[in-house]
């Protein structure tokens, strides 16, 4: 039976659709513009300790120093302490060190500003110069374990940390700090037991849960970290870090409607102007395709901060997928307007416009991004997809072959310059630009099976099967290449069940496929089983309403059954959608149903195709 091509990116082959893969509006993949959303570190990340600073020992018991000249300098550390000017700082430290070198809370403290500037050996250096065994004060002991911690020398942390919990009885800081060391260091149970001790020390805190439910994050145990969670949460209903842990526990459990109901307590309970979790928010509600709630989201985010670009597209792409086209285009506009250098924003405004039909400006807003910059990959592509579709292929060709140069190693580019050739007949350019991008990219299996269909209008069986069964080996659920392979069997009439399995294959992938359901039905026929073919036959005219050549299925189905009538009009009506299938012009006069180019709804479906494309037409 005639093939023919189909869609606006169409595998060679009659019933085989295969679209570049671009969504019009594809919301997993928003530009760099957009924040990130942080998630709770999986099992094996690092947790890390309260980093040490001067802070944690103003609360000491040590008072300021006696001597004059150092309490002189200690007070000018202290104000540009508070002022955040650590260098100076350490100078004024130092300055009063000189003049009271044995106090250790002087030497504590510079340590301590050492290691908040990253500078680990001076940390160490004068950490070690801290007479520990006078010390009494076990925060300055929670203090310098911390730093030994940080330094890697783990025993001499833990020794501190021990010393400390000695030294204060009632206090959870040694206990919370030293289990954060046990879990880095791989002992867990040491560190539950360490968290669980700081707890009952203080059984309003939700420190305690928070690590222990870190721990089930470690031991990959969700149930006890959910537990622990939100124990931190009743504990400190104001506990920031537990609910983005607890929604982060059910994210990768896949129960994005808990995480959901944890962000919006967090909002609501905790702080409703946080960007960041409102931002989480929206991610989750978008991947459930909730977007009218997303959108209700995004309205409070822009009516916070009107001018927060992220949250604009957003709300752009969201009214893409909704398909308030105008809504979408309004916000891609304004983003455009403050930041006209987004490439990838004005992709999506040519996509919007494309959806509209409106073809002149989307083309105006790709060839907008290459005049920006002619080496933008993307735009090339999109440029050439819009010509492709409106039938220009030669033009399209450019844009492809381009984008090739460009990025040789870039699948897309080599299947769109392939599928444009093929539209124009120029099969071996096409199978070349197929095995290019093979050489490049020998793991893809479209490109695998698209050369097997360049290779089988060259007449190139064999070579076909071999690419065919490629792309099943990469890929054994490739639905198009179960569903070519097997028709082409059945079309020539051999390894007709192995045909039929591989068809049920696609379809058992994509059961409301017609195409598929065709070929089924088509398999049927070659095996004599009429009525079975004309069952799948007619389903998939069901499914799909204008295709030629199920028609042309139909009628050799009927005419085999001798219904000659329904034959003819079912290959009248083949005639209609393709008026420049000779060989069925032939059959039909052969078998003495007349010239059907004679009729005049043919007749008119030649003027149909003999009229020039307009610019405001494309595939769809």
């Amino acid at each position: 039976m005639t093939r023919c091509f189909r869609g606006p990116v169409s595998i060679p082959a009659r019933r085989l659709w295969a679209r570049w893969p671009r969504t019009v509006v594809s919301l997993l993949a928003i530009p760099s513009m957009l924040v990130g959303c942080t998630t709770l570190p999986q099992a094996g990340t690092r947790l890390t300790p309260p980093a040490p600073s001067p802070s944690a020992i103003r609360s000491a018991q040590t008072a300021t120093p006696t001597d004059p000249a150092a309490a002189y300098h200690f007070m000018l550390g202290y104000q540009a302490e508070l002022n955040q000017d650590s260098e100076r700082a350490i100078r004024e430290y130092l300055n009063a060190l000189r003049d009271d070198p044995s106090s250790s809370y002087l030497q504590a403290r510079i340590a301590a500003l050492y290691f908040s500037r990253g500078d680990m050996d001076n940390a160490v250096r004068f950490a070690d110069r801290v007479a520990v065994a006078d010390v009494r004060d076990d925060a300055i002991l929670v203090l310098l374990a911390g730093i030994y911690a940080g330094a890697g020398q783990a025993e001499r942390a833990l020794a501190l940390y021990d010393r400390a919990i000695a030294q204060d009885t009632k206090g959870s800081e040694p206990y919370f700090s030293k289990g954060i060391l046990l879990v880095n260091l791989k002992r867990l149970e040491e560190a539950e037991r360490e968290f669980e001790r700081g707890i009952e020390k203080a059984k309003d805190s939700p420190i305690g849960y928070y690590y222990l439910g870190r721990i089930g994050v470690e031991l990959n145990q969700p149930d006890r970290a959910i537990a622990n969670f939100e124990g931190a949460i009743t504990a400190n209903p104001t506990f920031e870090p537990a609910y983005i842990a607890l929604a982060s526990v059910y994210e990768s459990q896949q129960d994005r409607g808990k995480a959901v109901a944890v962000y919006r307590k967090y909002l609501q309970l905790v702080n409703p102007h946080s960007k960041e979790v409102r931002q989480h928010l929206v991610r989750l509600l978008i991947s459930d395709k909730s977007y009218r709630e997303a959108l209700a989201e995004l309205e409070i985010v822009l009516i916070q901060d009107p001018d927060d670009l992220d949250a604009q597209l957003r709300a752009g792409l969201i009214y893409g997928e909704l398909k308030d086209y105008q809504k979408a285009i309004q916000y891609l506009n304004k983003i455009l307007a403050a930041r006209p250098a987004e490439l990838k924003v004005r992709d999506y405004l040519g996509l919007m416009y494309e959806e509209l039909k409106d073809y002149d400006t989307a083309m105006q807003a790709y060839e907008r991004n290459l005049e920006l910059q002619p080496t933008y990959v993307d735009g090339h592509l999109h440029l050439g997809f819009l010509l492709y579709r409106l039938k220009r292929y030669p033009e399209a060709i450019v844009h492809f072959t381009e984008a090739v140069k460009l990025n040789p190693r870039k699948p897309d580019a080599y299947l769109l310059l392939g599928l444009t050739y093929l539209q124009t007949d120029q099969y071996a350019l096409a199978s070349q630009a197929f095995e290019q991008g093979i050489a490049h990219n020998p793991g893809n299996p479209d490109l695998h099976f698209n050369l097997g269909t360049a290779y089988d209008k060259l007449n190139r069986f064999d070579d076909a099967v071999g690419a065919m069964e490629t792309a099943l080996r990469l890929d054994p659920k490739h639905a198009d290449a179960l569903n070519y392979l097997g028709y082409s069997y059945a079309e020539r009439g051999i390894k007709i069940e192995e045909a039929v399995s591989l068809i049920k294959r696609a379809l058992s992938l994509k059961p409301n496929n017609g195409y598929y359901v065709d070929s089924l039905g088509w398999a049927f026929f070659k095996m004599g089983l009429l009525d079975e073919a004309l069952a799948e036959i007619n389903k998939a005219a069901s499914l799909v309403k204008e295709d030629p050549v199920i028609y042309e299925h139909l009628g050799e189905i009927y005419y085999k059954q001798n219904r000659i009538q329904e034959a003819r009009e079912a290959w009248l009506r083949s005639l209609e959608l393709d008026p420049s299938n000779l060989k069925l012009i032939e059959r039909f006069r052969e078998r003495g149903l007349g010239d059907p180019t004679l009729e005049e709804r043919v007749q008119q479906a030649k003027r149909r195709v003999l009229q020039p494309p307009s610019s405001q037409q494309a595939n769809p």
